[in-house]
């Protein structure tokens, strides 16, 4: 998949800070497709990059809303830390 603007202005940031490496897209529960935009498996911790929250995207309607729901509930059950940030963050 190709980067958004916001992925890589974000990636652009965590490399500015010094943030240890980083897996992109990572596919966190196989079979499922899910990804996230930034992993650290060894820790797993994971960032989100919400676009769209202004403009009616995909993360603010309810069909995405609830996807997202329904995979960040997941990740919590298998341990992981999920980090969103929206544009107004990065």
């Amino acid at each position: 998949m190709t980067p958004s603007r916001l992925e890589v202005l974000a990636a652009l940031q965590l490399t500015a800070a010094g943030v240890p490496a980083w897996l992109a897209e990572y596919r966190f529960r196989p079979p499922r497709r899910w990804r996230f935009d930034f992993a650290w498996p060894t820790y797993r911790v994971a960032l989100e990059v919400e676009g769209g929250t202004w403009t009616r995207g995909r993360h603010s309607r309810a069909q995405g809303y609830a996807a997202d729901a329904e995979k960040y509930n997941e990740a919590a059950l298998l341990g992981w830390r999920v980090i969103r940030v929206t544009g107004r963050h990065i």
